[in-house]
């Protein structure tokens, strides 16, 4: 018999953590090869972890909702012998490592020691490594909301809550219900004091439901945003009658070749792609009083999920794509999405973000920018309407089929201008669509 470390496996160059959200195996329960044995989330995808041997699960090292480093050892499987000696496998007779015994000693202390804080309830963002260094220290909410934080807007990060803990050892404890003063001045603090918000009234009848996981990070999110950037919009109307008529006319020949639907969306993409070619001061980020010029452009998609969340993933390298590469990346990002077979990697790295509202009828809208990139599109819903059509032999009324495109861009740097331009190079690149070009 041997025991095999089953390790949180890479996800991906920026991903280095990921929180357990649920154990499908518990121990002594049997595992085949390449089996799921828990959940794990980053902070935009689910994902499964499975198993490299066949075996059986002997001991759990991490509970749910614990933060997890990449390559840290997660559970422990025994396997049935026949195993060939790895980096992961070790001996039944050899101890288990001083490292695995000391986290499996330091979650059994702080599940009988902590009680754990109702973090939601705060207006700050704290991410979930935060929270849950807060709670391992019995960290109370009032004195996490107290921490000058450094990151963005800030924000408390990891080394603002280890350093307030290391200071916070050599101080007077004060009541958990009192923020710590002394290693948090009033002065520091990032935003002002509030008082608590005023309860909600609730009847018989009312139903009360926690946010899920996803929902309470797209709320944070989303929040954050709109307190970083200055939100302008510009709209613009386009006239998308040659480009409907294209499409309907090779949509059937072009599934025939290449097995895969071609809807607008892959259409509109590749304008806008083209567009921040010529408007690179789009594809850019902000990082404090710094502007990061990205080289690359990839284009994020905001999809709808069917539990009624939201998810980004990122077509790279956007620029580089034909069309029927684009409507091959937008199909396969979409389908995974909505399975939730999404990776890690493929929501990371987007430079600038599409949205379209036009899918449950919108005409136009407001989106909230995808941080920390500077713009994001709204595509509007498709309609036939009444049009002043110009010809040489004067001006005639017509119907053809337009949308609306709605530009939010950040105002701390980019101004009306680019915005403004930046809209109108993709409702030219739409209006000009060469009927008779080839897919």
């Amino acid at each position: 018999m041997a025991k095999f470390e089953l390790k949180l496996p890479k996800m991906g160059e920026s991903v280095a953590e990921a929180t357990v959200t649920n154990w499908l195996k518990q121990v002594g329960d049997k595992i085949e090869m390449d089996e799921a044995v828990l959940e794990i989330a980053t902070d935009k995808v689910d994902s499964e972890v499975p198993s490299e041997v066949a075996g059986t699960l002997v001991e759990i090292l991490f509970n749910t909702d614990d933060v997890v480093q990449v390559g840290q050892t997660i559970a422990i499987i025994e396997t049935e012998g026949g195993v060939s000696q790895s980096s992961n496998v070790i001996s039944s007779e050899v101890e288990k490592p001083v490292a695995v015994a000391e986290v499996a000693k330091a979650v059994e202390v702080a599940k009988e020691t902590v009680a754990p804080a109702d973090f939601s309830a705060s207006e700050k963002f704290f991410s979930p490594l935060v929270k849950n260094i807060a709670k391992e220290e019995g960290i109370s909410l009032a004195e996490l909301e107290a921490i000058a934080g450094s990151g963005k807007d800030g924000r408390v990060n990891k080394e603002d809550l280890l350093n307030y803990i290391k200071n916070r050892g050599s101080q007077t404890s004060v009541q958990s219900s009192v923020p710590s003063v002394q290693s948090a001045p009033v002065a520091q603090i990032s935003k002002p004091v509030t008082s608590n918000p005023q309860p909600v009234s609730v009847n018989g009848g009312d139903e009360i439901v926690e946010m899920d996981r996803m929902r309470k990070l797209i709320s944070g999110y989303m929040v954050a945003s709109v307190q970083t950037s200055a939100h302008v919009q510009s709209f613009i109307e386009v006239d998308v009658t040659n480009i409907v008529k294209w499409r309907d006319k090779v949509k059937a020949a072009f599934e025939k070749r290449e097995g895969e639907k071609l809807t607008f969306t892959p259409i509109m993409m590749e304008a806008v792609a083209k567009a921040l070619k010529d408007f690179p001061g789009m594809n850019i980020s902000v990082d404090g009083d710094f502007i990061i010029k990205r080289k690359n452009i990839n284009l994020g998609m905001a999809a709808a999920l069917p539990n009624g969340n939201l998810i980004v993933p990122v077509i790279k390298n956007a620029d580089q794509l034909n069309l029927v590469g684009m409507a091959k990346a937008v199909n396969d990002l979409g389908n995974r999405a909505k399975a939730g077979k999404l990776k890690p990697d493929d929501t990371q790295g987007g430079t600038y973000t599409v949205t379209n509202v036009g899918t449950f009828g919108s005409v136009f809208g407001t989106p909230i920018i995808n941080q920390p990139q500077v713009g994001i599109l709204a595509l509007g819903a498709i309609r036939k309407v009444p049009a002043v059509i110009e010809t040489p032999e004067g001006d005639f009324i017509g119907i053809r089929q337009k949308m609306f495109l709605s530009h939010s861009y950040d105002h701390r740097v980019v101004d009306g201008a680019l915005g403004g331009s930046f809209v109108k190079r993709v409702a030219d690149y739409l209006e000009a669509f060469d009927v008779n070009r080839d897919f």
